[in-house]
């Protein structure tokens, strides 16, 4: 019966002429972290703004169905009362959709010049370590062909 042959020390010795910088798969990682980092906070931060918007949209809401709900003197006077509710209704909406749509664009515009950033860095670390892993290959090579 034939014997197989153990190719872990040739796998080791062909693996060790092809170096690996793990620096470089470390920095991306904590590059990606920290860019996660910023990108959730961005994130938050719109989350919070809006649901404090939200939360005074509803107090100013219940506060003037509050007051349109009184008892009134004159039958007309509850029409003008659900009137000026509406309306103010109609103004306030149209005010904190206008706020929503700020939130909004400054979540945008954030997350753009994020990622535009991190593309930067991205595309000099890639760079930088082509560079690198070219001159350890070219070395390599060198030293290979010397033996």
């Amino acid at each position: 019966m034939a014997k197989t042959q153990d190719f872990t020390a040739t796998m080791k010795d062909m693996m060790g002429a092809f170096p690996v910088d793990t620096a470089a798969f470390e920095k991306s990682f904590q590059n990606q972290a920290s860019l996660n980092e910023k990108l959730t906070s961005v994130a938050l931060s719109a989350a919070e703004k809006s649901a404090e918007l939200s939360s005074k949209w509803t107090k100013d809401t219940l506060t003037k169905l509050s007051d349109m709900t009184k008892a009134k003197a004159e039958p007309a006077d509850y029409a003008k009362a659900m009137t000026d509710f509406a309306s103010s209704s109609a103004e306030v909406a149209a005010e904190n959709m206008a706020a929503f749509a700020e939130i909004a664009k400054k979540v945008q515009t954030d997350t753009v010049e994020l990622l535009m950033a991190a593309g930067k860095d991205a595309t000099e670390e890639a760079t930088a370590a082509v560079k690198k892993a070219t001159d350890d290959v070219t070395s390599a090579a060198k030293k290979a062909s010397a033996k």
